[in-house]
């Protein structure tokens, strides 16, 4: 059965707020959000304890992770294995990214499954 009480709408950041994550969705196996960065915003996270998977909707910028250094733009799909080093850099058009965790971000943070 579909549920649909856990979707959520994206919301952009407010001017001058800086980059912005929202949980859309969360299940046991994965959980999705939406990102944003504004153009010249720092992105500064932390490695996350889970597998990720980011696709560009909007915007222009750079993305660097595994010890390489990519140009991103809409369309553009990314993965990133858990636990290593990553960052959106050189932002020139606000990015608008979709963020898929598994499992969900956070609930490898403490041991659990």
């Amino acid at each position: 059965m579909i549920d649909l009480t856990r979707a959520a709408e994206f919301t952009a950041p407010a001017p001058g707020e800086g980059t912005h994550w929202v949980e859309h969705l969360r299940v046991h196996a994965l959980s999705l959000g939406t990102y944003s960065i504004p153009a010249g915003a720092v992105d500064d996270q932390e490695p996350h304890t889970e597998d990720e998977v980011y696709v560009v909707v909007s915007g222009r910028g750079a993305f660097e992770g595994g010890g390489q250094r990519v140009q991103v733009r809409p369309g553009t799909t990314l993965f990133v294995p858990a636990e290593e080093e990553h960052r959106f850099v050189d932002v020139t058009e606000d990015l608008a990214v979709v963020v898929v965790f598994a499992p969900p971000e956070g609930s490898l943070a403490d041991g659990a499954d």
